[in-house]
């Protein structure tokens, strides 16, 4: 692995730690908070300025059905960290002490949306591109092993199922669509315990977005074949 590949697998994996622990809010106090969101910002910066490449060639070459999903997803998630790190300084009391201003309550709306599916998104991001990370992250005989295979697949099984359960629990759905303004907490809950939950959602979406990615894979290669002469 040269050294910017290892550095873009640092900054990936140093995003997925903090995104569980963002999620954490009222446990872990609002300037904790902020100051992890500042360090997720400058994750995201960095991340972008590594995978420039990706935006120089998006006017190039032929868009497949896997290439079109996972464009629209990566624009999709821009625009939501976006809007988080705007309304986030926006609300920030101690990071970047800016807050006072008008129209704030529009803000923490946008803000709370934007942090539940940004959450989604960036896991659904996550299983997109699962199979280069472990590639990058494991020695390749280890990577393709038959054996760790077949237990990573049933691992991600029992995760995502746990992270479903957790989702319905934790009615994520009314943060999602809105039904509700606020995020209930449960206080007598640990940190370590609401956090290895949120991985156990991330879980969830990464492996949905692992599938997706290969039905999409599929599409674009039988499309391929239809078009060969």
């Amino acid at each position: 692995m040269n050294g910017k590949k290892h550095i873009k697998v640092c900054v990936d994996f140093l995003m997925i730690l903090l995104l569980p622990m963002l999620m954490a809010y009222s446990l872990i106090g609002e300037a904790a908070h902020e100051w992890l969101g500042l360090g997720m910002i400058l994750c995201f910066v960095i991340h972008q300025i590594l995978n420039i490449k990706w935006y120089q060639g998006l006017c190039k070459g032929r868009y497949t059905p896997l290439r079109t999903g996972g464009t629209i997803l990566n624009f999709l998630l821009l625009l939501l960290l976006l809007t988080q790190a705007v309304s986030g300084i926006l609300m920030s009391r101690y990071a970047i002490p800016v807050s006072g201003m008008s129209g704030m309550s529009v803000v923490r709306i946008l803000h709370l949306l934007g942090s539940h599916w940004g959450f989604v998104l960036m896991s659904l991001h996550l299983g997109f591109h699962w199979s280069g990370i472990a590639r990058a992250a494991l020695h390749k005989r280890v990577a393709h092993s038959p054996a760790l295979s077949y237990l990573s697949h049933i691992a991600a099984l029992l995760v995502a199922a746990w992270g479903a359960y957790v989702f319905v629990d934790r009615q994520m759905a009314e943060y999602l669509f809105l039904r509700t303004q606020f995020v209930f907490f449960d206080f007598g809950m640990s940190r370590m315990v609401f956090v290895t939950q949120t991985f156990a959602m991330m879980g969830l979406f990464c492996f949905i977005g692992y599938y997706l990615q290969k039905v999409l894979r599929k599409a674009s290669m039988n499309a391929r074949r239809r078009n060969e002469p």
